[in-house]
């Protein structure tokens, strides 16, 4: 019986961790296996970030259950943390109050059904799933009744090539090419960037929050300058929502950017879309499809979203929207030409199956390219997931959802970026100046937002917020 197996939940990020609170709430075994050495690995690289929400959206509700049974204290939930100090005051304390349910230093390398490649259907569903894990002493595989695939995206950003693929010469310029926030509050990344010419690539919070903070380095050091290289023809609505943005933090993060622009600091380049990347006389030379070529830069920062690994997922029968690369039930619902994070509609574990029974993807994995990410929408995905594993299929169908309406987010067109920081992912504004959240929640200070609730498989359509909102992406800038 592939009961008597735990199930298995790769990452130990806030999605992966909150799946495990919401499983062992229902009193069901389970066991963690994440790549890195602590609690919220990925979460911990933008740690320099600060979230665009609040402590009071950042904490599933079955985890605060478990972590209050350790004298845990709830941090102020007015206050906007830092990448780190989510994964500091938050994470690192559930993992803790996991114990033994979740491994260090285990990477998930393949995960496939017990004598079954994917072709074979006989006995299928009776056999329970194995993970393959490479760590420090080998490899070893478990098996498991379930698997939940919350990895995010975070170590899969997406190229400088407009076409999806790197640019000629991207590869061999690697070195000069960041696909992370700098943290300039740190001497060596300071140096790197200062004094120099920096091309920000990229449309969303992430390369905002580049721009803003580079702009105020130009402020203190003298010949620092910005490029903003957009694929678009127009900057149109890339500075948000503004007041109108439900995180407020957001809203100012694209005034401080648009400032910056009026001011001179930034120049911006649009209808760029780059082809090749070659080295002339020291610096970076970026040409787009057309011939079109930019003036050198030193530096290169590229925030132009994320995208899902599936290689170790090669064995198990996937379900995948053809463009998004997402549940095909959800890639309607989450289509970054037709939704916004504040339209996004309420989805669980009937919308994140696949047809290999017992696998989910959740998370900002499960979004795949779209990049409307947000952490209170994963931790809804996995109460959902946990429900049905535990035979709550009422519980499973109902989901209540409310998210922050911001007037930016998507719209027609290309969509660049993917705004969470994969679960990992974040975005947001360094430490100095705003708030980024990568897998994070909206705010719920304007319960106006939108507020759905779907019982069972014949509930009603989308809801409605009239505005498209903005990501929340990984790298820095928000979505929690």
């Amino acid at each position: 019986m592939v009961e008597e197996y735990p199930v298995v939940v790769i990452g130990a990020g806030p999605v992966g961790l909150a799946a495990a609170a919401e499983l062992v709430e229902r009193g069901l075994p389970v066991l963690v296996l994440e790549k890195g050495g602590s609690a919220g690995a990925a979460v911990r690289e933008w740690g320099h970030v600060r979230l665009f929400s609040m402590w009071r959206d950042l904490v599933d509700p079955a985890a605060e259950k478990l972590l209050t049974g350790t004298g845990w204290q709830r941090p102020d939930d007015e206050v906007y943390p830092t990448g780190g100090e989510w994964a500091e005051l938050y994470l690192s304390p559930l993992a803790g109050a996991l114990g033994e349910r979740v491994r260090f230093g285990a990477e998930v390398t393949g995960v496939s059904r017990r004598g079954r490649d994917r072709v074979v259907d006989a006995e299928r569903a009776e056999q329970p799933f194995t993970v393959r894990l490479r760590t420090d002493a080998g490899e070893e595989r478990l098996l498991a009744r379930a698997v939940i695939d919350a990895s995010g995206t975070w170590g899969s950003p997406n190229p400088v090539g407009g076409d999806g693929l790197p640019a000629l010469g991207e590869e061999a310029a690697a070195d000069r090419i960041s696909h992370r926030i700098p943290d300039l509050a740190d001497p060596a990344v300071r140096a790197r960037y200062a004094g120099r010419t920096t091309a920000v690539v990229g449309r969303g919070h992430s390369a905002l929050t580049a721009l803003v903070s580079l702009a105020a380095l130009a402020g203190e050091e003298p010949d620092t300058r910005a490029l903003w290289v957009l694929r678009r023809g127009e900057v149109g609505d890339a500075f948000g929502g503004g007041d109108a943005d439900q995180l407020p933090a957001r809203g100012a993060l694209g005034q401080r950017a648009k400032a910056a622009v009026a001011a001179g600091h930034i120049r911006v380049v649009a209808g760029f879309r780059t082809a090749e990347v070659r080295t002339e006389d020291g610096g970076l030379v970026l040409a787009d499809e057309n011939g079109r070529e930019l003036e050198p830069v030193d530096e290169v920062v590229a925030l132009t979203g994320f995208r899902p690994d599936l290689a170790p997922l090669s064995e198990i029968r996937l379900g995948l929207d053809a463009t998004l690369q997402a549940p095909v039930e959800l890639a309607p619902l989450i289509d970054p030409n037709v939704h916004s994070c504040g339209t996004v509609y309420p989805h669980g574990a009937r919308e994140l199956a696949h047809p290999e029974e017992g696998f989910f993807l959740a998370g900002m994995k499960s979004y795949g390219r779209a990049p409307t990410f947000l952490a209170l929408t994963g931790f809804e995905q996995v109460r959902s997931i946990a429900a049905h594993l535990a035979g709550d299929h009422e519980g499973a169908a109902r989901v209540e959802l409310t998210l922050p309406e911001t007037g930016v987010c998507s719209g027609g067109g290309l969509t660049e970026e993917v705004e969470v920081q994969d679960e990992d992912g974040c975005c947001g504004a360094p430490e100095p100046s705003g708030a980024a959240d990568t897998t994070e929640p909206g705010g719920r200070e304007r319960e106006a937002a939108v507020t759905v609730a779907r019982s069972g498989p014949d509930a009603g359509s989308c809801c409605s917020a009239p505005v498209p909102q903005a990501v929340e992406a990984p790298a820095p800038v928000t979505t929690a």
